[in-house]
């Protein structure tokens, strides 16, 4: 089969002290995502979204939240790595559409920033990449602001 299609979802309760990346791109804020690397939740569902597609494990069999190689890590180099194996395995990405779910901060200012630094980072044109938020009108840990969920699709196809 030529395409694949696969799902991601990831969720990171707020923290304080942290910083807030979101997408690639750093938030002013007052608290950020609680997590072994930089807890990028919506990175996080896309590097699982496209690891699905190619049948293959989770984001956390390749980077282990146990490995202290990736405190802190930079979820951008782990987006980059996930599209280098599906490229060592013969596929690449065509587009990536991707949701967040967040009461604060406010971030459709910054989406087009966020949706760059997606597309940079996934090794694709920008206009292969769509990325919304939205609130969880304060139903919930989400609509509370405990914490910040991301769900991604992406299209992967085998290599010419």
């Amino acid at each position: 089969m030529p395409f694949r299609i696969g799902h991601g979802y990831d969720i990171h309760r707020t923290a304080a002290g942290r910083p807030l990346v979101l997408s690639g791109v750093r938030f002013e804020a007052d608290f950020g995502l609680e997590g072994h690397s930089d807890a990028d939740c919506i990175l996080h569902a896309v590097c699982d979204a496209l690891l699905g597609a190619a049948g293959l494990p989770d984001i956390g069999h390749f980077f282990p939240n146990t490995d202290p190689a990736y405190r802190g890590a930079d979820s951008r180099l782990l987006l980059k790595r996930v599209v280098a194996e599906l490229g060592s395995r013969g596929w690449e990405p065509v587009n990536i559409d991707a949701t967040v779910i967040a009461e604060k901060p406010r971030i459709a200012p910054r989406l087009a920033e966020m949706k760059s630094a997606l597309a940079a980072a996934a090794g694709l044109p920008v206009e292969s990449v769509g990325l919304k938020a939205t609130t969880n009108e304060g139903v919930g840990e989400l609509g509370t602001g405990a914490a910040i969920a991301a769900h991604a699709v992406a299209l992967i196809r085998r290599r010419p």
